[in-house]
């Protein structure tokens, strides 16, 4: 029964990977917004008023 549970086929191991990937790119691309995102304006639209 190990032989076999070692022995997954390349669907179960690429599933993961991909789900992985794309958890990254959705942090580095959050991170990414955030720095270069317009700084937050809300002491400014205060004053305006």
């Amino acid at each position: 029964m190990r032989a076999k549970a070692a022995a997954q086929p390349p669907r179960r191991t690429w599933l993961p990977t991909l789900v992985l990937i794309l958890l990254g790119i959705m942090i580095v691309r959050d991170i990414v917004v955030r720095r270069w995102s317009s700084p937050p304006a809300g002491p400014d639209v205060t004053r305006l008023r």
